[in-house]
Order: structure tokens, then sequence, then C-alpha cells
């Protein structure tokens, strides 16, 4: 059985794929990092903390960080496995444009069956990557995490292919689709522009500078 005995609700799930996000399977997040990527107030979010804690989701000491449980890891990569094959499906079915279909996916990640979910993976082909390029969790939830370097941290001269974006910023999305800078898509580095200008890149014939925060929310093979 994936799931706990205990239903686990849809506020418990979201703080257990935040926690996930944060710090993988095994690092501790810290209650105030925690609290920011929510929007919570630390008080709330401990608050939650030692409720998943008692139902031995979360390892949690007050004032201290939280870490994820086994059973607490597997909620949230299951989490992650819905949310990422209904980005896939709202995009490549449904024809949802990339910069929207994370929102519409976080609203419907928690209320679909696992039967749903295995026959919608069976639909797009067994799929290995969101929209975004993001890694879909397999269907025994094992999640292998891409290790690539920010667009960010490159340097003049190397050559590149994007592998992933952020998806939690629809302008953001709209932004770098306009540049072209998709999943995919190959670059050459121009310049590594000084004191927090960004990175001046040249891209199907095509320069542009993208700024540092955009620059910081691609993530890069380098060729």
């Amino acid at each position: 059985m994936r799931r706990a005995a205990q239903a686990v609700t849809v506020s418990e799930q979201d703080y257990l794929k935040a926690i996930y996000q944060l710090g993988g399977a095994r690092d501790e997040v810290a209650t105030s990092e925690l609290a920011g990527r929510l929007g919570f107030t630390p008080g709330s979010v401990s608050s939650m903390l030692r409720k998943l804690d008692e139902q031995g989701l979360v390892s949690h000491e007050r004032y201290r960080g939280v870490r994820l449980t086994k059973l607490g890891c597997r909620e949230a990569v299951e989490m992650i496995r819905h949310h990422r094959l209904l980005e896939l499906y709202l995009a490549k079915v449904v024809g949802m444009p990339w910069d929207k279909v994370h929102a519409e996916a976080d609203a419907l990640e928690h209320v679909i069956s696992e039967d749903l979910e295995s026959r919608l993976d069976e639909l797009l082909g067994f799929p290995t990557h969101d929209p975004h390029g993001h890694p879909i969790p397999s269907a025994t939830l094992d999640l292998v995490e891409d290790d690539y370097p920010a667009l960010a941290e490159t340097a003049a001269g190397m050559r590149c292919v994007v592998r992933r974006v952020s998806d939690r910023d629809g302008e953001l999305l709209r932004h770098l689709a306009a540049l072209g800078l998709a999943p995919g898509a190959k670059l050459s580095v121009v310049e590594v522009i000084p004191f927090s200008g960004g990175v001046r890149i040249r891209i199907t014939g095509t320069e542009h500078v993208v700024g540092l925060e955009a620059a910081h929310a691609v993530a890069v093979e380098i060729l």
C-alpha cells in the first residue's frame, strides 16, 4: 500500500511536498524556510509539523528543522508524481499553455485516484519528464533528480542545452518562452555580465540578455 493508514489531508500533503522540494528525502529543512515557501507564519507551521510528527510522516524537534520519514517521503513523491503527470496531460492533451498548468495541477493533484494516475501514465506513453523538464517519479515512486547547473552558473564560451525551468512563476515562464528557453533548446553563452547583470546568450541565431533571476531559474546541461 502506498498511503499511510490514516488519511492524509490536502493541507498535510502540501506540507510534505514542500518539505521534499526544499530538502529532498534526507535533508533537514528549517521551519522558517518552510514557512516562507508556504506563506504561513512560523507558529502555524510548527503546529502542523507537530501533527505530522505524531502521524509518523516527519521527524521534527521544537525550535529545530524537520525532515521526512520514509512514509512521509513516499506520500510527498506520490503528490509530485500526480502533479507532473497532470501538468503534462494539461499541456500535451488539453493544450493549456505551460505557464498555466502548474496552478491547475496544484488543485487537481490531491483528488485523482491511483487508477486515474495509472491511466494518465499509459495515455501519455509512460513519460519521464513534465513540460518544464522536471523528472516524473515512476509508478513505484522512485524519483531521480537531475543535477544540472543553473544558466547563471555558466561561463562565456559554453554551449548548453536547456534541461529544466522553474514552474512556480507564470510570468517568468512566459518570458522564458519568448526567449526560446524551453527544455531541449540549445544555446551558447556569449557573456556573463558582471555585478549581477545576468547572462548574454545566443539562441537560434539571436542574442538575448537573460536577467539574473531568470538565469537562476533555468537549469542547463553543458555540452
